[in-house]
């Protein structure tokens, strides 16, 4: 026990009373060793944020304890905050004050002599990268410039105990894995334990230890490799001759034998229900040429293996649109051309040029900060052009904005639904305001209600869905009017394995009735759902084509089977070489 910087046994926390208490966390015991990273695995919902409270003496569990240190975070929580670091999801900088005046008032409330904060700021400046820009408004940092600088500010004291509450959410690959170099270097250089929270699963690798948790259970702890071992002989990458990847993935996933089937790259990764399967016309009866090749099993795989057996597939889904046709390829849905929006004296997109085509699914990928939010704004009709033309579904934005809108869906990144209403009221409310009236109107209502399985939550207000039922319904919304053309903004960001398959599966199907999707991601495996790819940086267009291709150009020796997010750090890190050159 005394190797154990944090023990939490048998930790219940509910919130509200009555019919409308929401038991957060239920029975939680978890303990985290002393010099390690441990993190903590889990979708929006499952507990994280509020395990993370109580374990810094924010919240008094309702029962159970939790010792930190030693310390029980109830009869000793004003000694708690002389070893905790907690740094939440939305650190409070202060955005009017630059890097510098930031650090030194966390310094101020830290207690921090002059020596002693002219040595750290040092280190930390120079750890973080963040030298050049000390006198820059906190508030006009990019979103991974602002992570790094909460993590300074929350590093200044070196605590004992880091809670660091999903840090690298909403940054990019490249701000991701810097802000773990930082984690590593505290760890290795000052011996603290840091028990951290993620969404992203890929990150659990990058862990000591993980402990699963979902919707305030925990489904296990231990290293990564303990829970995705047990998948050994069930993981396979597939191939078929003359079937596309999408059909594919769509013919495996209704495989009796196939627990889980996603597109990667252009093969589809299967996991097998049981283990030696290896023969095709077992997995897939009478699919011609199909070729399955054994790989190693990681701990999506096995988080994904753990819900299923929670939450089964879903059966069989209605279509979600009438009427497209079939994909058109090489039709020209969205055309820009030498691109331009200044903001003042600063050029956020510079002269860019691509087009999609119909039935295409497009990813806008980049750096934060590197204009790929604005070019996307754009495009929707949301922010006008500087300069440069842009066209959609025929129209050219800067003088028929509004008929184009109308043959837009688009899906914000917070889903833009209102809280306050149940959700058929939203579905009343969307509707009347995309245009449909009588009959059809109707029709659609029920079509969304059904398709996306919300009929039994038709009188819940929307803030009262879970994340993944809150997307559906923003995805249903975006779909009302039978759109030409699909803008999804982060569409699966915070939300669980099992919704972002479901999601993908519609996705994918939509584009296959010729509709076109744009989307944004920092879920890089999800760009593989792409058929190409723009990635941005500095306000340009730094590479373009499908995902293999993008691949292709960082493949090496060294690096013979490059992730997409390998590409994405790859071709962004020589720009910036280029840059310095």
């Amino acid at each position: 026990m005394a190797d154990r910087a944090l023990v939490v046994d048998g930790v219940s926390k509910a919130f509200g009373a009555g019919d409308h208490a929401i038991q957060a966390l239920e029975g939680v015991s978890i303990h985290v060793e002393r010099g390690r990273v441990t993190g903590l695995i889990g979708p929006d919902g499952a507990g994280k944020t509020t395990l993370m409270r109580l374990c810094c003496g924010l919240y008094a569990p309702d029962a159970g304890a939790i010792r930190v240190m030693g310390l029980d975070t109830v009869a000793q929580s004003a000694r708690i905050q002389a070893v905790v670091g907690y740094m939440p999801q939305r650190f409070g900088l202060y955005e009017d004050l630059t890097v510098q005046e930031n650090l030194d008032l966390y310094a101020d409330l830290n207690g921090l002599g002059s020596a002693e904060r002219e040595q750290r700021f040092g280190e930390l400046m120079a750890m973080t990268g963040l030298a050049p820009f000390t006198g820059r408004l906190a508030g006009r940092l990019s979103g991974g410039m602002k992570q790094k600088l909460g993590l300074a500010c929350t590093l200044l004291r070196r605590p004992p105990l880091m809670l660091l509450d999903e840090p690298t959410v909403g940054v990019d690959p490249v701000s991701r894995r810097e802000l773990w170099r930082i984690i590593y270097r505290e760890v290795e250089t000052a011996g603290t334990t840091v028990l951290l929270s993620t969404a992203y699963l890929d990150e659990a690798a990058r862990c000591d230890e993980v402990v699963m948790l979902h919707r305030g259970r925990v489904l296990g702890q231990g290293p990564p490799e303990a829970f995705s071992r047990p998948l050994a002989g069930r993981v396979y990458i597939a191939r078929a001759q003359g079937l596309s990847r999408r059909a594919l993935q769509g013919r495996l996933a209704a495989s009796p034998r196939v627990l889980d089937a996603i597109i990667a790259g252009d093969a589809v990764r299967v996991v097998t229900r049981e283990a030696g399967i290896s023969d095709p016309a077992r997995v897939a009866g009478d699919l011609a040429g199909l070729t399955l090749e054994p790989a190693e099993p990681r701990f999506e795989d096995a988080f994904v293996a753990t819900l299923r057996e929670i939450e089964p597939a879903r059966g069989e889904e209605q279509p979600l649109m009438r009427g497209h046709g079939a994909r058109q390829d090489g039709e020209e849905i969205i055309r820009v051309r030498h691109l331009v929006r200044r903001f003042g004296d600063f050029t956020a997109v510079k002269g860019i040029s691509f087009s999609v085509r119909r039935g295409e699914i497009f990813g806008l990928l980049g750096a934060n900060g590197a204009g790929k939010s604005t070019t996307f704004r754009i495009l929707c009709g949301l922010l006008p052009a500087t300069d440069g033309t842009v066209a959609v579904a025929g129209y050219d934005l800067r003088r028929a904005a509004a008929p184009a809108r109308r043959r837009l869906g688009y899906m914000a990144q917070r889903f833009s639904l209102y809280p306050t209403l149940t959700v058929m009221q939203n579905l009343q409310f969307f509707a009347s305001a995309y245009g449909l009236t009588g009959r059809r109107r109707g029709q659609r209502i029920r079509w969304a209600l059904e398709t996306f399985d919300l009929a039994d939550y038709a009188d819940l207000n929307s803030s009262d869905l879970s994340l993944g039922h809150r997307q559906r319904l923003a995805f249903a919304v975006a779909l009302m009017h039978e759109p030409d053309i699909l803008f999804l903004d982060e569409p699966t960001s915070g939300v669980d394995p099992l919704a972002r398959r479901e999601f993908w599966r519609r996705t994918s199907a939509l584009a296959e009735a010729g509709v076109t999707v744009l989307v944004t991601t920092h879920f890089m495996e999800e760009a593989n759902y792409c058929d190409r790819l723009v990635i941005m940086a500095e306000g340009e267009v730094l590479a373009e084509g499908s995902p293999e291709d993008l691949k292709s150009r960082v493949r090496s020796a060294a690096l013979p089977s490059p992730t997409m997010e390998d590409a994405f750090i790859g071709l962004v890190g020589r720009r910036q070489e280029a840059g310095s050159a």
